[in-house]
């Protein structure tokens, strides 16, 4: 099913973030339908960095030829701002969608950006944003390959402006609608009140972020198509290799921590080994 039509059905889409070509395929092994790369994830883990505009445009597409040539899952892509103007966005939605992403969201902030939920953000001007929206409609070679619309002007320009900036995004074209860091439950109401049955709306969860934790179920009763954790298993991988250093280097060895991690086979059946040396003994000249 395509990303385009899954969006259109009952259900909100849980999208978990994901950094790499692993963690694409243990999200899929897991069952989500579909994943969100996350920029900041990338920066986390490739880059040692805070999410403040570090990651370039082709690190991300080599990300996503990473993943889509493991996975089968929509991926939903963080396009960051475009990485430039409006012809710089188009650049973008052409490479991104040649290595198969499914859907960019493109942001309103200045360059370098920054992380939605750190302070001294600075935002473009709407109408710049109005063009690149379409222009990134314009690049795309299919119309399955979604535009999501995001502003970040809520903490630089105030609740009001945001929604207004919202408005124009969606009137130029956006599939999807993201209203970054909302600060309160009222406020997320807001949200919904101007623009659900008009546009589908994205929510985004970051655990110590600005905006009020809300599970999926919650969210899809409220009304939003589409929640991501961009962050998460960064968050929880970062905590588990903290623990499992300090264990090697306190003991010597990993027995104490045998448990809470694979053994060397456990980690090959995840990543299909057994699998990949059969079908490649179909190519070894054997039997001819």
């Amino acid at each position: 099913m395509s990303l385009k039509r899954r969006l259109s059905e009952d259900g909100i889409l849980l999208a978990p973030g994901v950094f790499d070509a692993l963690s694409g395929l243990i999200a899929e092994q897991s069952g989500a339908e579909a994943v969100y790369l996350s920029g900041a994830s990338i920066a986390y883990t490739r880059l040692g960095r805070s999410d403040i505009g570090l990651v370039s445009m082709s690190e991300v597409a080599d990300t996503i030829a990473l993943l889509r040539d493991r996975i089968s899952l929509p991926i939903v892509v963080d396009a960051d701002n475009g990485f430039g103007n409006a012809l710089n966005v188009q650049r973008t939605v052409r490479t991104f969608e040649r290595m198969g992403a499914n859907a960019l969201q493109l942001e309103d902030q200045t360059m370098p950006k920054r992380c939605g939920h750190l302070a001294g953000k600075s935002v473009v001007p709407s109408a710049e944003m109005v063009g690149k929206i379409r222009a990134a409609c314009d690049a795309r070679a299919s119309e399955e390959t979604l535009i999501i619309g995001r502003t970040d002007a809520i903490a630089v320009e105030g609740f009001e402006a945001a929604m207004e900036r919202a408005e124009a995004y969606t009137e130029a074209g956006a599939d999807l609608l993201f209203i970054e860091a909302p600060q309160s439950m009222e406020q997320i109401g807001e949200i919904l009140k101007r623009f659900k049955g008009r546009v589908p709306l994205m929510a985004n969860m970051v655990e110590g972020g600005k905006t009020p934790i809300v599970n999926a179920g919650d969210l899809e009763r409220l009304g939003f198509s589409l929640v991501i954790f961009p962050g998460g298993i960064v968050r929880a991988i970062a905590k588990t290799a903290q623990s499992y250093y300090a264990n090697l280097i306190a003991n010597g060895s990993n027995e104490r921590f045998r448990e809470n991690m694979f053994d060397f086979a456990g980690l090959n059946d995840v990543i299909g080994t057994p699998d990949l040396l059969a079908s490649g003994k179909k190519y070894d000249g054997e039997g001819e």
